[in-house]
């Protein structure tokens, strides 16, 4: 026969209520997270995010205050003492830390002042390309018909021509190449891309019950379309233009460089890069120093694109 008394400890043991010595453990209920949220939540602890958000961080500051950083003039030489100087790398700070150009001007206060010209032109691009190309994916996803076929073809013309080719054509039509012209260029020929990722979306989206539900209750289409769409097909938008823009900066560079961009006096990498070839024998670091920065910050931006795009796409965490 069972042993009665252990029988009836062990009920009691069973329905007992847990001790104050051992209280029993609380169930944490995370609370649900968006995909915004979870995006942040995931960037907070990915380290390409936080080192590219420093140093994009340490740009805008450049761009922004460049004389908190060095007195000197980027655009002043002095041939007779400071023609191709060589780097004082002992002086950190100075005038003359990275050296000298060949007219006489400081590599260093030029290398600070033309992250303005290049954060500024690719930030730009981006904005316009984003707008442009966001709306107009947006509608020709959403209407779809022959509103879909007309800008679908239309985008195609436009994806067709090389970009460089085009942004070089473009150029040429101006007797004088500001950076605003720059920027027109560069975003008459981008937001393609921006268009195709955008259409794409809100196909995907404009399928989702919810949207279904919105057009049951009589919402018009303009609230549909910001307050339902928009939200929900502007994530993989912002992966791409994050991206892009360090594509942008690059070709800024580029199109400088081979002297169809920005020129003197406007003070920009490219143009020192470009400058920086013809003494590339004897003095490096004319070319060394411009060319790091650009690389730089044109890798700070993909990084910052590529963690952005782990963090929103559900398939790669």
């Amino acid at each position: 026969m069972p042993d009665v008394t252990k029988t009836a400890a062990a009920v009691e043991d069973a329905v007992a209520p847990p001790s104050a010595a051992e209280p029993a453990p609380r169930q944490k209920q995370d609370k649900a997270r968006s995909l915004w949220g979870d995006a942040w939540h995931d960037l907070r602890r990915n380290p390409y995010f936080l080192v590219s958000s420093v140093l994009i961080f340490f740009l805008l500051v450049l761009t922004a205050f460049p004389g908190w950083f060095t007195s000197a003039s980027p655009t002043a030489g002095d041939l007779a003492n400071h023609y191709i100087g060589k780097p004082e790398l002992s002086k950190i700070g100075s005038e003359g830390w990275l050296g000298y150009d060949i007219q006489g001007r400081s590599v260093y206060a030029r290398l600070i002042y033309g992250t303005r010209a290049s954060v500024i032109v690719g930030v730009c691009v981006t904005l316009i390309v984003t707008i442009v190309g966001g709306t107009m994916g947006m509608i020709a996803g959403y209407f779809g018909g022959i509103v879909d076929a007309v800008l679908s073809r239309i985008t195609d013309i436009f994806f067709g021509i090389p970009f460089l080719l085009g942004a070089m054509v473009v150029l040429q039509s101006f007797t004088e190449r500001t950076i605003w012209v720059v920027v027109f260029a560069l975003a008459f020929l981008g937001w393609t891309q921006i268009t195709r990722v955008m259409r794409g979306a809100v196909i995907t989206v404009k399928q989702a019950d919810y949207v279904h539900a919105a057009k049951a209750l009589g919402a018009g289409t303009v609230r549909i379309l910001f307050r339902h769409i928009l939200p929900n097909a502007m994530a993989p938008v912002i992966v791409v233009a994050t991206i892009a823009l360090g594509g942008y900066i690059s070709a800024e560079a580029t199109l400088s460089y081979l002297g169809l961009g920005l020129a003197s006096p406007i003070v920009s990498w490219g143009v020192d890069v470009s400058a920086g070839v013809q003494q590339i024998r004897t003095s490096q670091h004319i070319l060394l120093y411009p060319s790091i920065m650009l690389s730089i910050t044109v890798l700070a931006f993909i990084m910052l694109g590529e963690a952005v795009r782990n963090a929103l796409d559900p398939k790669l965490r």
